[in-house]
């Protein structure tokens, strides 16, 4: 195993226990403050309910996977497709990931107390349309899916692929399904902003 493979494998483990610990401090000092939820699972069943699970599952795994790799030579269970393996595409992965968290982090201050994660239908904050929001309609979503790139690169594998893809997936969805309660919370606003602000770039 090179010193490169090795940091990185460190670099995921403790990467993503991180972040785990940071939404999770994040979210319980946010209902301390302002005693309500910042997260939104939606109606049982629905497709949002669903997207908000499975990101769950897919976070847990990865998660379990990094800390699991520092211990033992699991990357034969992964399918790991061994010609990436090569230090500049690591780092590269361990590069996006860091610019992932911290696009995602700035974003999330910019919209301070009107950030949520799902679709909140009964606390309505303000409509931002300035600032990251001003090119991109999701550029939360962006960071995200950057994030995800940057697990594939520094994990190349089967297992970070299907994350890729499965990801990506959700993702897309329920940036539609989030678009489209944001029209019946905002009305002629929020068709304004559509009309002017692409989904993506």
């Amino acid at each position: 195993m090179s010193s490169v493979d090795l940091f990185v494998r460190h670099f995921l483990a403790i990467y993503f226990l991180m972040i785990g610990l940071h939404y999770t401090s994040r979210s319980l000092g946010l209902f301390e403050r302002m005693r309500f939820s910042h997260i939104h699972y939606g109606v049982r069943g629905s497709g949002v309910w669903w997207h908000r699970h499975l990101f769950n599952v897919f976070r847990a795994s990865i998660l379990g996977v990094c800390v699991a790799r520092v211990f033992f030579d699991i990357d034969p269970w992964l399918g790991r497709f061994g010609d990436m393996f090569q230090a500049p595409i690591l780092v590269a992965g361990v590069v996006l990931l860091l610019a992932s968290f911290s696009l995602i982090d700035y974003v999330q201050a910019y919209m301070h107390k009107d950030w949520r994660t799902g679709i909140d239908e009964k606390q309505q904050g303000e409509l931002i349309s300035t600032g990251p929001f001003r090119r991109s309609r999701n550029p939360l979503f962006m960071a995200i899916m950057l994030g995800q790139v940057g697990f594939f690169l520094a994990l190349p594998s089967v297992f970070s692929l299907v994350c890729l893809v499965v990801g990506m997936v959700v993702i897309v969805r329920q940036a539609r399904a989030e678009e489209h309660a944001l029209s019946r919370l905002y009305g002629d606003d929020y068709s304004a902003y559509l009309a002017r602000v692409p989904r993506w770039f």
